[in-house]
């Protein structure tokens, strides 16, 4: 099988597609000839794909599967050893993502019938095909090749792709960019259930002419596929895995026995994991040479057996995208009366090495050693959980160094090194088709955190599935048989405030995640997100808002965001992607003048004083046209702290262009002389998302924008000189979400100016994206800002929380994760500092203090 590439692999993104799992045709009597690949033959002197039926099992269906059939229009036999059918989605520009190995041959004038698929259980069982696949082609738009190799077509291209090497015919169906002359109509959906049907067997290089939508449905198949091979060859499966990335059998017919350790009848996956009896127990890898396990692909058979049964079966060898499987047909299983040795869990650490987990591929484990959570973005969707092999999570490679440099490389091996995913057994997709159904692993109670300790308490599988390696449960997780199926927990890390940081003023910096009062439903042209119900939550598009999709959902948000400001303990506090009202045509301050009224609220409602104050926009800024809809913002506490003289906003449009103006304000200690001023600028620099393909902005290993951040962090630099001399004060805190981590240039830049990062004091991280951590919220300070600072914590209460947990999953799954609390308010963790500036009176802190 295949490695994952990459420092940490990406999430899924759906079913993936499956390879081939077919009975050969038997030879005909007739002498069998190599046919040479040709992409059209309007002679009729090569095979050519005949029917495609693509909405097997849908309402209305013929048939209960999808199929392909092939037709030699030809007077000899030919042979189909080491070809394959393809199949690449309609917008795919990689290899084909589903590969069906044929074998036997075809006979003159005669057909082969592959059978694929199924969206249901409507319609009829096929004729006996001559070779039974999981081929999922869609029913609307796609591509079908007969190619004449055995493996996944590279460099197919696109477009008009006739007479392109190894394609012997080729289909382009619906909106396919790939085709022979233009691509062929297509049923509407999965309901309109026609073929696709070749007239007369012509072949003229245009799909379009060439086929035509028929509800007549002909599935014909050679005659010789009417059921498994009787006497298949015996295979060990140590055999059938062998000792290197994909099965030396792939392709064969092979019977084989072992104890069913693990059996997944719902779900999606089909099938059950076999492993050789006796096998397993205290090994390492180095003492073995292959995997004693396999993964039996089988809808027919998987409800016959129970972990446990030891059973033979006999099917076809092939590789799912990397994971090693025998798919069985109906008539392929035996459970055998004589008992077997017992299975025995591999009791070892995570394999660091790619070729010795290959030799566990779906082995029952024991897992050992420390495992921690560092990815539950998945769970939200998969029910999937990212871990890390160790006592941490992952790392961003450029929060540990530059990029390109030693320890850059070290990290991005080390995470390739001890990344695994826990599944839950099944394929389901939480946030579409199984909404109804509670998430596994998470519920209110018991929050699963990047950064948690993992329990295993029962043994799991070792599976590799959607480009990933996996450790299964022994059955498909569910709500209710987590007490017995659930093979781990989690410990629970929330703190119910930050550490103490010490000092008499605190400042910090949090960004709000689209905190916007206009809500959606106020403006024209906007879509939204939806709750299982159909509900409107948050805003998907079609106008500038970004937030709330109405007054109810902007509640949920700003009750979180209240519970974590008030929380924060802060005296100042710089706040990033707040709405800018003033692209509503309402005062600029309208939206943070809400939030500060919140927040009072709030704390009058628990007793105390409401010392919230806002600081008001500065006369002199950008025209409303040249800012964006998002802005930094400051809130203060005035019985801590005062504003003195104007807020400033850094106008600079050849360098903040695309980004968020920098706002500054200076503050000083209530009570306290001038010694105590200092300035805090709150920032919000250009993302790294859609950056362009090339050029400095590109993405060269710092995600996009790098070059514009660069620029962005030297403006800030020279914006802060002219605030020091303005202000008389050489005390400067640059605050806000930098978008850049904490190794790459715009950070290098503001630390060679002087400045002194705060959260690198702390030791922990203020983000988590794609299952690694890093830091894009920064405090940096002056070094005689830095020598007043007593102490700084980055409180995680946002990005090691499920995304389940935030506002925007309002009733996304049956199970109902919000609450009016501070964990997951945002994406982003609040970073927060302590500040030693002495005054003259000492009085109590109010309000939230």
């Amino acid at each position: 099988m295949s490695a994952p590439t990459g420092s940490f692999p990406a999430l899924r993104t759906g079913p993936a597609a499956v390879l081939a799992a077919g009975f050969a045709a038997a030879l005909t009597a007739a002498p069998v000839f190599p046919a040479a690949p040709a992409a059209a033959n309007p002679a009729g002197t090569g095979v050519v794909i005949n029917e495609a039926y693509l909405s097997g099992g849908s309402a209305g269906a013929a048939y209960r599967n999808k199929f392909v059939e092939l037709y030699n229009p030809t007077d000899a036999a030919v042979s189909l050893e080491g070809w394959s059918l393809q199949y690449r989605s309609a917008t795919g520009t990689a290899d084909p993502t589903g590969v069906v190995p044929l074998n036997g041959s075809i006979a003159p004038k005669g057909h082969f019938l592959v059978q694929a698929s199924s969206n249901g259980t409507n319609g009829a069982e096929l004729p006996a095909a001559d070779v039974v696949s999981t081929l999922r082609p869609s029913g609307t738009s796609g591509t079908l090749i007969l190619a004449s190799q055995a493996d996944a077509l590279a460099g197919l291209g696109t477009g008009d792709v006739r007479d392109r090497a190894k394609v012997v015919d080729l289909l382009g169906y619906g909106s396919s960019n790939t085709f022979e002359g233009r691509a062929a109509a297509a049923p509407s959906g999965n309901t309109d259930v026609k073929s696709l049907n070749r007239t007369g067997a012509a072949d003229t290089d245009d799909n379009r002419a060439d086929f035509g939508l028929s509800p007549g449905i002909t599935p014909t198949a050679s005659g010789t596929g009417s059921g498994p091979d009787p006497e298949p060859a015996v295979r060990a499966i140590a055999d059938i895995q062998g000792t290197g990335a994909a099965s030396p059998l792939a392709g064969q017919r092979v019977a084989t026995r072992g104890v069913v350790t693990a059996a997944y009848p719902a779900g999606g996956f089909n099938g059950y994991y076999l492993q050789t009896p006796g096998t397993g127990g205290d090994t390492s890898p180095r003492l073995r040479t292959a995997s004693d396990a396999v993964f039996v692909y089988s809808p027919a058979t998987v409800g016959e057996v129970r972990p446990g049964d030891h059973v033979q079966v006999a099917g076809t060898v092939g590789e799912r995208f990397g994971l090693t499987e025998l798919s069985v047909a109906e008539g392929g299983l035996e459970v055998l009366a004589e008992p077997a040795e017992a299975v025995k869990p591999a009791a070892i650490g995570w394999p660091a090495a790619e070729a010795d987990r290959e030799k566990f591929e779906g082995m029952l484990l024991s897992p050992r050693g420390d495992f921690t959570v560092t990815d539950n973005h998945g769970l939200n969707q998969y029910g999937e959980i990212g871990l890390a092999a160790g006592t941490g999570p992952l790392l961003q490679p450029t929060s540990v160094g530059a990029y390109g440099s030693d320890a850059f490389w070290q990290q991005t091996e080390e995470n390739a090194a001890r990344a695994v995913t826990l599944d839950d057994g099944a394929g389901t997709d939480y946030l579409r088709t199984g909404q109804d159904t509670p998430l596994p692993y998470l519920t209110p109670g018991s929050p699963v955190r990047v950064g948690a300790a993992v329990d295993f308490t029962s043994d799991v599988v070792l599976d590799y599935r959607f480009s990933q390696w996996r450790f299964q449960p022994l059955a498909r997780l569910t709500a209710g048989n987590a007490d017995t199926v659930q093979p781990a927990g989690f410990g629970n890390t929330r703190t119910d405030a930050p550490e103490e940081v010490g000092g008499n003023i605190r400042i910090a910096t949090f960004n709000v995640l689209n905190y916007f009062t206009t809500t959606g439903d106020q403006l024209p042209g906007c879509t939204f997100y939806t709750d299982r119900d159909g509900n409107p939550v948050t805003v998907r598009g079609g106008c500038d808002a970004r937030g709330a999709a109405n007054a109810g959902n902007l509640q949920r948000q700003q009750a979180k965001l209240v519970a974590a400001i008030n929380g924060l303990g802060a005296d100042v506090v710089s706040l990033e992607e707040i709405e800018n009202s003033a692209k509503f045509g309402k005062d600029r301050d309208a939206a943070l003048a809400t939030l500060t009224g919140a927040l009072n609220q709030a704390l009058v409602s628990a007793g105390m004083p409401g010392t919230w104050d806002y600081v008001r926009s500065p006369g002199q800024r950008p025209a409303v046209a040249d800012e964006d809809v998002i802005r930094t913002a400051f809130i203060y506490n005035r019985a801590a702290v005062q504003a003195i003289d104007e807020s400033v906003i850094l106008s600079d449009e050849v360098n903040f262009d695309n980004a968020r103006e920098p706002l500054a304000q200076t503050f000083k200690a209530r009570h306290g002389s001038a010694r105590t001023k200092f300035i805090v600028i709150a920032n919000h620099f250009k993302s790294k998302g859609s950056a362009p393909a090339s050029g400095p902005n590109a993405d060269h290993g710092q995600g996009g924008w790098n070059a514009d951040r660069v620029g962005q962090a030297r403006a800030l630099v020279a914006f802060a000189e002219v605030l020091k001399e303005r202000a008389g004060t050489d005390k400067v805190f640059l605050a806000g979400d930098f978008n850049a981590y904490e190794h790459e240039d715009p950070v290098r830049i503001l630390e060679e100016a002087g400045y002194i990062s705060q959260g690198a004091r702390t030791g922990k991280y203020s983000y988590s994206f794609d299952g690694m951590s890093g830091s894009l919220d920064h405090v940096f300070a002056t070094a005689p800002a830095d020598a007043a600072v007593t102490g700084a914590d980055i409180w995680n209460i946002n990005s090691v929380e499920p995304v389940a947990l935030e506002y925007s999953r309002y009733n996304y799954n049956a199970t109902n994760f919000y609450a009016p609390d501070m964990y997951r308010a945002s994406d982003h963790d609040p970073l927060l500092v302590g500040l030693d500036l002495p005054v003259a009176r000492d009085e109590a802190r109010a309000g939230q203090k």
